[in-house]
C-alpha cells in the first residue's frame, strides 16, 4: 500500500510554508519550504504557495499524487476549505484556499486547523500513538489544540472546536483573560518587560542590550535556561496556567494522554514540572491524572505536514 499511494501535505504558517510528498505510512519522500512573508497578503502569498506545491508534484514516471491535505492557522472552516481570519496571517479573511488549490491541481483537497492536524499526527505517528482519546496542546506564539476522541478528530458542529488557548482562565473584576493571553510566548515577553520596567533585575536586559522592545518569548526561555530568577518565575507561571487548562480538559474529556508541543514546550522540565504539579493539585481526583501522561510532542517541525497528509489519507479512507 505505501508504494501505491502518494499525498501532498502542505503547512501554511505565519513564518514558513512547506510542502511535501508522503506515502501511506506518512514517510516524507520530498520536502520543500520557503518563508511565507505573510505581510505581503494572500494575493501575493497564494501564487507562491501554489508554485511550492507544484515543485513537489511527482513526474510522469512516478506514482501520482491522489490528494492534498493542508494545515493552516485557525480558525478555519474544514467543510468549505476556507481560512477565516487567523491572527498571524494579516488580511486573510474568508480565503477559500482549499478550493483554490483544488482548482489548480485538479485533486481533492482538504483543509484543517494546524493544531487539529498536529493532533492527528501525534496520535497516528507520534507521542500519542496507540491512544484513541488524546488532546494535543501547542504553546508558541499562540496556544492551540486538537482533540481526538475514539480515534477521530473532534471538530464540533461547525468545525471550529479545539481552540484551547481561548478558554477563559482568569476573571478578576473587570479583567477577563484567556490561557493564550496569559501563558503563550508573547505573554512571557510582555510580563518580563513589565517587571523589568518596574525595577526588577534580570539578565534579559543585557541579552537585548537594554532594548526591551525586542524581548520575545524565546528571550525569556533562554534566560530561564540560564537560571535567571525572573524568567524562571514566568516560565513556571506559564506551566501552572497550562496545567490549570489541562485540568479543565481532563474533567470534560477524560483523555488517556496529553501531548504538549510548540516552541515554548522545548523548555522541558522548566515548563512541564509546574504544569504537572498544577494538575495534581487541582484535579478533582487522582483518577483523572494518575494513568494519564502529559508528554512532549515527538514530530518536531514536520508535525503539520504529517498531520495534513493524515487528514487527506483519512478522508480518502486509506488510514
Amino acid at each position: 500500500m505505501p508504494d501505491e499511494v502518494r499525498v501532498i501535505g502542505v503547512d501554511l504558517g505565519g513564518t514558513r510554508m512547506r510542502a511535501a510528498v508522503l506515502d501511506a505510512d506518512c514517510q516524507i519522500i520530498k520536502r520543500v519550504e520557503e518563508p511565507t512573508r505573510a505581510h505581503e497578503g494572500p494575493d501575493v502569498v497564494i501564487p507562491r504557495l501554489l508554485d511550492l506545491i507544484a515543485s513537489v508534484m511527482p513526474g510522469e514516471s512516478e506514482v501520482p499524487v491522489q490528494a492534498i491535505g493542508v494545515s493552516a492557522p485557525g480558525p478555519v472552516e474544514p467543510q468549505t476549505g476556507a481560512i477565516v481570519a487567523p491572527p498571524n496571517l494579516p488580511g486573510w479573511v474568508d480565503v477559500p484556499l482549499g478550493r483554490i488549490i483544488q482548482e489548480r491541481f485538479h485533486l481533492p483537497t482538504w483543509l484543517g486547523n494546524d493544531a487539529n492536524v498536529a493532533a492527528l499526527a501525534e496520535v497516528y505517528r507520534g507521542a500519542a500513538r496507540g491512544h484513541k482519546d488524546a488532546i494535543y496542546i501547542t504553546i508558541s506564539t499562540g496556544i492551540g489544540g486538537g482533540i481526538v476522541l475514539d480515534g477521530r478528530l473532534f471538530e464540533g458542529s461547525g468545525g471550529l472546536a479545539g481552540e484551547i488557548g481561548h478558554m477563559v482562565l482568569l476573571a478578576d473584576g473587570e479583567r477577563v483573560s484567556s490561557l493564550e493571553r496569559e501563558a503563550a510566548g508573547p505573554a512571557l515577553a510582555r510580563q518580563a518587560v513589565a517587571r523589568i520596567q518596574a525595577g526588577e533585575s534580570s539578565i534579559i536586559s543585557d541579552m537585548v542590550k537594554g532594548d526591551l522592545s525586542t524581548v520575545t518569548g524565546k528571550t525569556v526561555g533562554e534566560a530561564a535556561q540560564a537560571g535567571d530568577h525572573l524568567a524562571l518565575e514566568l516560565v513556571a507561571r506559564s506551566g501552572r496556567l497550562v496545567g490549570y487548562g489541562i485540568v479543565s480538559l481532563m474533567h470534560v474529556f477524560n483523555p488517556s494522554i496529553f501531548v504538549v508541543g510548540g516552541g515554548v514546550s522545548t523548555l522541558g522540565d522548566l515548563l512541564f514540572t509546574p504544569m504537572r504539579e498544577a494538575v495534581h493539585q487541582q484535579a478533582l481526583d487522582p483518577a483523572y491524572w494518575e494513568h494519564t501522561p502529559i508528554v512532549p510532542a515527538a514530530l518536531g517541525d514536520d508535525v503539520a505536514i504529517i498531520g495534513a497528509a493524515i487528514l487527506a489519507l483519512r478522508r480518502m479512507h486509506i488510514l
